[in-house]
Order: structure tokens, then C-alpha cells, then sequence
């Protein structure tokens, strides 16, 4: 049966054929090449590349900080162009660098930052400042780089929004502290309310693994593989083969293909590749993170 429009998921994020240059008009460079991405509602996305990949400039494109050269997105159905105060009020993000004021003590940037949105909650952001050992006393210039970052995620989530985007919101936090971190990110303020989406650009990939329904991977501007985590832990593959063999970089089904030492390796997904639908063995995200930035 074919879908309608009714019955069809909803989706939290698209893009479609976004770029992004950045640069003088005579030195410019594509950041993101031809970026198309849809991120279902309730959907957890781990997006991960390496430094330069262009993370960091595909999450300030989707939120609106940055206006792509080509190419568009949305979130909530709305234009990130041209974002409503309706969608501001159900959308949280946490930039890489915190973005605070440093002559402000955390309960002032609460109470300050809660008058812009109707549904902020102060006893939910104490609460959660507390569960991450954050002093809401202090002044932000005298508060530790992993407690800024703690400060703008108590920010983010004070008035429980519907999409979350993070860029690497728990680089400075000790382990403790990101796994309490972790468990906020499902939790919503009303019983019966729907799965939170969250779009997080991350290095830590153990932590990713053990909370993502979806990867995606970028890697110079481009975006190499978007899918659901079950589906590439099943179906996505390392095998190696002697060189000369039938693999090819533009082979169906063929993600990476790279050569070492005589051998041929190539990550493939079963589900499509012409040559192996089986044999290999499956890589676990950190794993796989590697093959994809030989």
C-alpha cells in the first residue's frame, strides 16, 4: 500500500540540497555539499565526522544562524530561514562554545533566559542543575568550561522542548555527569507527552551508541551515510578482499573502500551490494567511524 501524506512519519528535520560556503567571494569553500537529510519526530541522531567535517556549520544552517548558498531546511515544518516564535518556543540548542553572559550568576541567566518562553519550568531547570552538581550562585566568569556547558543544557532543556539540537554538548563533562545528562534528554515534564527529538554532534561514540536510533556521518561536506543504528548494526559490513577484487568505491552498496597492505577494505551494506550480500563482520559505531575517515 502506498503511503499518503496522513499516514506518512512526521519529520522534525529536512534538508534538501543544502550547501554552504564559507569564505571570501574569491577563496570560498563548500563546508556542505548538497547536504538532504530527514529526521523523523522522536527520532535521536547521532551526527558524527571528524573535526572539519562540517558539523558544527550544518547544525548553525538547520537552527538559522548561518544562511546557506543553496539549499534549504526546516524544522517543525518551519523554514530555518525564517523560524516563528511558535517553533523557538519548542526548540532547545546548545551551541559548541557556550553562549552565556559572563557577568550573570546561573539562577539570573534562568531567570532571565525563562521570561522568553511560555513554557518554561524553574523548578525543572533547578532540578536538573542540581542533578548535574551545577552552583547556580556563581558568576558565569568564574564557572569552569564543563560547568558553562552545563549551565547552557540547563538552559536548553528549562522549558522541555520538542526538538533538541546539541553540538557537542558534553565534551568538558566528567562520565558521571554526561550519563546524568543522557537520561535528561528522554524525559518530559507531562506523562503521555511524545518522544523528544534530539539531533547531537558528538565525538564521545560510546555514549552515542547506547542512546541513538539513527547515525548519520558526514565527511568533507557531504553526507555519507544516514540510517537508522539498528538497521546499519545489522546490515552495514567490513570485509577484506585482495586487491583486484570485484569491489569497487561506486559499487552498489559500497560505503568505503580503501586500501592497506595488499588487502582491499570495504564497508558495504548487505542490503544492497552486488558482490557480498554476505560474509564480513559488523563494526560498532566507534568502529565504524573509523573505517569511514581512512
Amino acid at each position: 500500500m502506498t503511503n499518503t501524506d496522513t499516514d506518512a512519519p512526521a519529520m522534525a528535520i529536512e534538508a534538501h540540497g543544502l550547501t554552504v560556503k564559507l569564505g571570501n567571494y574569491h577563496a570560498a569553500r563548500n563546508v556542505l555539499q548538497g547536504i538532504d537529510l530527514q529526521v523523523p519526530a522522536g527520532a535521536v541522531v547521532g551526527l558524527v565526522g571528524r573535526n572539519g567535517a562540517g558539523k558544527t556549520t550544518l547544525l548553525d544552517t538547520l537552527v538559522g544562524r548561518l544562511t546557506p548558498h543553496a539549499g534549504r531546511s526546516r524544522l517543525l515544518g518551519c523554514a530555518s530561514t525564517d523560524l516563528s516564535d511558535a517553533v523557538r518556543e519548542r526548540l532547545g540548542y546548545v551551541a559548541q562554545t557556550p553562549d552565556l553572559f559572563e557577568g550573570l550568576t546561573g539562577l539570573e541567566h534562568l531567570e532571565r533566559i525563562g521570561r522568553l518562553y511560555a513554557g518554561w519550568h524553574e523548578p525543572r531547570a533547578r532540578t536538573l542543575a542540581a542533578r548535574l552538581g551545577l552552583d547556580l550562585g556563581a558568576l558565569v566568569s568564574q564557572l569552569s568550561l564543563g560547568d558553562q556547558q552545563k549551565l547552557s543544557l540547563v538552559l536548553a532543556l528549562g522549558h522541555d522542548p520538542d526538538l533538541l539540537i546539541l553540538d557537542e554538548p558534553v565534551a568538558s563533562l566528567d562520565p558521571l555527569t554526561r550519563r546524568e545528562f543522557m537520561r535528561t534528554l528522554f524525559e518530559r515534564r507531562w506523562i503521555n507527552q511524545p518522544p523528544r527529538t534530539v539531533l547531537v554532534s558528538s565525538h564521545l561514540l560510546t555514549d552515542l551508541e547506547r542512546v541513538v536510533s539513527h547515525v548519520a556521518f558526514l565527511r568533507e561536506g557531504r553526507l555519507q551515510l544516514f540510517d537508522e543504528w539498528d538497521a546499519v548494526a545489522e546490515h552495514v559490513r567490513l570485509l577484506e578482499l585482495p586487491v583486484g577484487s570485484s569491489a569497487r568505491p561506486q559499487a552498489p552498496g559500497v560505503i568505503a573502500c580503501t586500501e592497506h597492505e595488499g588487502r582491499v577494505r570495504v564497508v558495504f551494506d548487505a542490503r544492497h551490494a552486488e558482490f557480498a550480500s554476505t560474509g564480513g563482520r559488523a563494526l560498532a559505531l566507534e568502529d565504524l567511524f573509523v573505517e569511514l575517515n581512512k
